[in-house]
C-alpha cells in the first residue's frame, strides 16, 4: 500500500521548548506549523520518522533520544539514547501531536547516500501492507546568511527555494534530481531524507514554513 501522508519538518534543537528556554518564543511559528503538518498523520495505521545519522540504522518504537547534550535534562523513549538529533526531534514533535499513538518506527540515513539509494529506501518503506505515514526530518543549507552556523553561500537561497518549491507542489522529480555534492557543499542536512520522500507517488503537497530564522534553511510541508 502506498504512504498515504507524510510531513516535513526541521529537526534544531531550539524547536523543543525546555532547550529554547528564554528564547521559546523566537520558533513559536515553527513549532506551530510542525504541529499542525504532523497532526495529519494522525489517519495512517503506522508511521516511520526518517531523518539524517552517523550510519544508516534502524530503531523501535522505543527506542530513546537525549536532549541533554542541548542543555536540557529531557529524554524521548526508554533505555539508554541512541537516536541521532534528526530522529530524536522527531520522536519529540511525535509525542506532542495527535499522531503520537500511532505504531511508529524509525530509520536514519547518512548524510552521504546516494540519490538512488535514498529513493530504494523510499520505495521499500512504501511497500506495506499498512496505510503508511512519513515524518521527514530535515534542514535546508546552513548557508543563509553571514550569521549562518557556516558562513553565508551564493546559492543557498536558491537551492532552498528550490526545495521549497518541490515541497508545497510534491514534486519528487525535483526532490530526486537534487544534486549530492552542492546539497554538502551548502551544509544541507535535508537531501537525504527528502529523496527518501521522492519515491513516494500520488500525494498532493502543501508549504506551510520557509524561513531561515537561524541563518538556516528550515521547511514544513504536509503530503496528504
Amino acid at each position: 500500500m502506498p504512504v498515504v501522508a507524510a510531513a516535513v519538518c526541521p529537526h534544531p534543537p531550539l524547536l523543543v521548548p525546555e532547550v529554547a528556554s528564554g528564547a521559546a518564543s523566537d520558533l513559536d511559528d515553527l513549532r506551530a506549523s510542525c504541529l499542525a503538518a504532523v497532526d495529519k498523520l494522525a489517519t495512517a495505521d503506522r508511521l516511520v520518522v526518517v531523518g539524517t545519522g552517523p550510519v544508516a540504522a534502524q530503531y523501535d518504537a522505543d527506542a530513546a533520544g537525549s536532549f541533554t547534550p542541548y542543555g536540557a535534562a529531557l529524554q524521548v523513549g526508554t533505555g539508554t539514547p541512541t537516536l541521532p538529533l534528526s530522529l530524536t526531534v522527531g520522536a519529540w514533535l511525535l509525542n506532542q501531536s495527535k499522531a503520537a499513538g500511532l505504531p511508529r518506527s524509525y530509520r536514519s540515513i547518512s548524510a552521504s547516500t546516494p540519490p538512488a539509494d535514498c529513493l530504494a529506501l523510499g520505495r521499500e518503506l512504501a511497500n506495506s501492507n499498512d496505510r503508511l505515514a512519513l515524518l521527514i526530518m530535515g534542514d535546508g543549507s546552513a548557508r543563509r546568511s553571514e550569521h549562518s552556523p557556516v558562513h553565508l553561500h551564493p546559492r543557498a537561497e536558491i537551492f532552498d527555494s528550490t526545495v521549497a518549491a518541490a515541497l508545497h507542489l510534491a514534486d519528487t522529480t525535483t526532490l530526486a534530481a537534487l544534486d549530492p555534492a552542492l546539497a554538502a557543499e551548502l551544509h544541507a542536512a535535508g537531501r537525504t531524507p527528502w529523496q527518501v520522500l521522492a519515491a513516494t507517488t500520488g500525494l498532493t503537497g502543501d508549504l506551510l514554513y520557509h524561513a531561515a530564522p537561524y541563518g538556516v534553511g528550515y521547511f514544513v510541508a504536509s503530503w496528504t
